[in-house]
């Protein structure tokens, strides 16, 4: 008998690059993923979408709900079979007793990332759950992702950090970013400028992805990164190769700063009577004072402010913005960075002329500069650098793009207003990820559950986050999720994390639920699409959606009338209202529907920057009102050489980790078809580093920091520096299928790369934890 074949079309959800696909299905069984070219994502597919139906029919997944039965901290959790109801009146019924006794601040949740996981179809909808909830305490994993992306890149200029627009530019700059692992259909789009002549600048410690391709490579030392940043600027300052007309009249550089407080000069410090809020530049023209009201974005009289120089008023001694910058950046010229960086002073120098003499200019940064004690200065100091090519949001450039409108059903405003400002975390960290979104860092929850500062949490429900093996100090963390009374792990896999849990909901995989996405991101046709994807084979076992596991639990807990009553079909219906697409249509559409839009340049000169100057800011007001630096200072990496001289002697080399082409974090060892490729935990170190240490190639080393240890085997690559030793996180899972052991992750003889990183030094502004950029050493294992 033929077997009945479909091709369906759809994307897959399993990352943030969502690639159009084609899902190949005989006899209502998923056999085949396969690039869908008519997608606008669709070029390319990466090897983990195509191992789809590996995943998809693991038998290492979970199919029903779980109720542990042996108590916390035992090595067997006992787990036991339950119906979804028992599930759920338990979690449920537990939710709600912790509340009554301890408040609703007591119940975190942990949510996992959209980015780098299949959370992408759920994901409003459990953040809705957690708001609707009231709790403010929410892992979210931004500190790891995208803090300096989205939220110290909106400090600077009012916006996160918007895609490039490759296919216009003339220099696109990749900082630590490798979109062939991360953002394929990214990738895809530079190839392509590639092609056609763009010049590329890729800043890694790693030859890897794109940095093969690039016509500047530079090798940064780990954490290093604000120092290289200061140093191109410099260069392109002194030999004036920046867009003086976007900075003087789009940034705030030419306002004064006080030289004895570091403040901007107001109106009020020259007259008695002026406006605190009104800001001073210097006019060259009248030789004099220049008023700027940042609430209109202008200055008085339609004065040309100038953008350099000292001067005296009323007896205040101040410099420009700029004038401060240029002389912090002079401070670290090419050959001081090149020390520090590990680099070479000329090619530091080729690169800024490039920069500077390129026309269309791009830089995307992401998680590579997240992971450090330093990442928000950084960023600041990559940031402004960018703004001195004057091409933000201008062809291209970095561009806002034009998305179809939709309704936001995060549910933020149904949180209650008294609970806004009780994150843990959020009383050190002013302007983190706990001040702006409740999303709090695993550190402040482990000191919630064990120190029990700055009061007591003691119920989690865990949306799919493994953060033993995705979040530092997994020792630590272990207990904390074992003094938790409550914890409820949902997730298609029994996770290290999961083992600690009191009751485990199975959750199923894109192909088995529906998925409704808007404004696919990477570029404006991409954003133009609005699709339905369909469910196209049967959920597997008693496994449920994360949508549906939320709007279940909002039923239980007294929430339905946030969720509109049970009904999903018209949540997505309020989600689409004003998109002009029903969701009929798109369901009789399968490809998707095109809303086709016009891409503006420069929508800052119609209504500025949201910044309290109303301009890019290179000095940033928000972080000097918060006590922070207000120019993008370089301070070493905490775990650092320089900054660690006495534990360097003993841990002379400088451990980073980078992400695999294999796996997605902590995901997708268990398959075949990728484990084949990379079938061992395994550093990356230079052939004379090992040589010096009796290490050969394939060895098993240990892997030692001042806060653990761990096992993996040694490859050598030529292109590390030999200070620099590069590792992977995520090992765990065995993989049946090759007859490969998995890695126990809670002791020395695992391969945990997160539980050899301490949770002691961090970014003081975002919470980042230097898991790119530590000290450690390397010695042949014990056989």
């Amino acid at each position: 008998m033929t077997a009945k074949t479909e091709r369906i079309p759809g994307y897959c959800a399993l990352c943030w690059s969502s690639c159009g696909c084609i899902s190949v299905v005989e006899d209502g069984r998923l056999v085949a993923i396969e690039a869908d070219p008519e997608h606008p994502t669709g070029a390319a597919l990466c090897a983990k979408g195509r191992a789809a139906p590996e995943h998809v029919y693991s038998d290492a997944r979970e199919l029903y709900p779980l109720k542990r039965t042996n108590p916390k901290g035992a090595k067997d959790p006992g787990w036991e079979r339950i119906s979804w109801d028992e599930a759920l009146d338990i979690t449920a019924g537990r939710i709600k007793a912790i509340e009554e006794k301890s408040g609703k601040a007591s119940v975190a949740f942990s949510i996992t990332t959209s980015a780098g996981t299949a959370m992408q179809d759920g994901y409003p909808f459990v953040e809705r759950l957690r708001q609707a909830y009231g709790t403010p305490n929410a892992v979210a994993s931004i500190e790891l992702c995208n803090f300096a992306n989205a939220f110290v890149f909106g400090y600077t200029y009012g916006v996160p950090m918007p895609p490039s627009e490759v296919e216009n530019g003339d220099c696109i700059i990749l900082w630590a970013h490798n979109p062939n692992t991360t953002w394929l259909a990214f990738a895809t789009r530079i190839n392509k400028a590639k092609r056609r002549g763009a010049k590329l600048i890729v800043v890694d410690p790693l030859r890897v992805g794109l940095a093969a391709k690039a016509d500047e490579w530079l090798r940064v030392r780990p954490g290093s990164d604000g120092a290289l940043a200061l140093a191109m600027a410099n260069v392109i300052i002194e030999e004036q190769l920046f867009d003086f007309d976007f900075v003087r009249d789009w940034t705030n550089a030419p306002l004064l700063v006080r030289n004895d407080n570091g403040a901007l000069l107001t109106a009020a410090d020259i007259d008695p009577n002026g406006d605190a809020t009104t800001k001073v530049a210097w006019d060259d023209g009248a030789n004099g004072a220049l008023l700027y009201d940042p609430t209109q974005g202008n200055y008085e009289n339609e004065g040309k402010p100038a953008l350099r120089g000292a001067y005296e008023i009323n007896g205040i001694r101040c410099r420009t913005a700029f004038e401060n910058y240029a002389r912090l950046c002079s401070e670290t010229p090419p050959e001081r960075a090149a020390e520090i960086c590990w680099l070479d002073a000329d090619q530091i120098r080729k690169t800024a002329r490039l920069i500077g003499n390129s026309k269309a200019v791009s830089c995307y940064h992401w998680a590579g500069l997240e992971m450090h004690s330093n990442t928000s200065q950084s960023s600041r100091a990559i940031d402004c650098l960018y703004a001195l090519t004057g091409c933000f949001d201008a062809p291209g450039g970095n561009v806002i793009l034009e998305n179809v409108p939709v309704n936001d059903v995060f549910g933020r405003e149904l949180m209650p207003e008294e609970m806004l400002d009780k994150s843990v975390g959020q009383e050190e960290r002013s302007l983190g990820p706990e001040s702006i979104f409740n999303w709090i860092t695993t550190d402040a929850l482990y000191k919630a559950v064990l120190d029990r500062e700055p009061y007591g949490v003691n119920a989690l429900v865990s949306f799919g986050m493994n953060v033993l093996l995705s979040h530092a100090d997994g020792e630590r963390g272990a207990r904390a999720l074992d003094a938790l009374d409550f914890m409820v792990h949902i997730d298609p896999f029994m996770t290290p994390t999961a083992q600690h849990a009191d009751i485990f909901l199975p959750v199923n995989s894109p192909w088995e639920r529906e998925g409704l996405k808007t404004n696919f991101v990477v570029d404006q046709k991409a954003c133009d699409r609005v699709q339905l994807r369909q469910q196209v084979i049967e959920e597997r076992g008693e496994s449920r959606s994360d949508t549906w596991i939320a709007f279940a639990l909002a039923k239980r807990l007294g929430l339905s009338e946030h969720f509109w009553e049970g009904n999903v079909d018209a949540a997505y219906e309020e989600i689409l209202d004003g998109s002009g697409v029903g969701l009929a249509e798109l369901r009789e559409q399968p490809t998707g529907i095109d809303k086709e839009q016009q891409t503006r340049y420069r929508k800052y000169q119609e209504t500025g920057f949201a910044t309290p100057s109303g301009k890019v800011e290179i000095y940033s007001q928000t972080f000097f009102d918060n006590g922070y630096p207000a120019m993008p200072e370089y301070h070493e990496p905490g775990m650092g050489p320089h900054s660690q001289p006495g534990l360097a002697k003993e841990y002379p080399l400088v451990l980073t980790d980078t992400k695999t082409p294999h796996f997605i974090h902590s995901q997708y060892r268990h398959v075949p078809k990728l484990r084949r490729s990379e079938r061992q935990p395994r550093i990356d170190v230079h052939p004379e580093t090992a040589s010096a240490r009796g290490i050969k190639e394939g060895d098993w080393v240990e892997l030692a920091t001042p806060h653990g240890k761990a096992r993996m085997t040694a490859r050598f690559v030529e292109a590390i520096h030999p200070g620099v030793i590069r590792a992977t996180a995520g090992w765990w899972q065995n993989c049946e299928g090759l007859g490969l052991d998995g890695y126990d992750p809670e002791n020395d003889e695992g391969a945990n790369y997160n539980r050899i990183i301490g949770n002691d030094i961090y970014d003081p502004v975002g919470g980042c934890v230097p898991h790119k950029s530590y000290l450690c050493e390397i010695k042949k294992a014990p056989s």
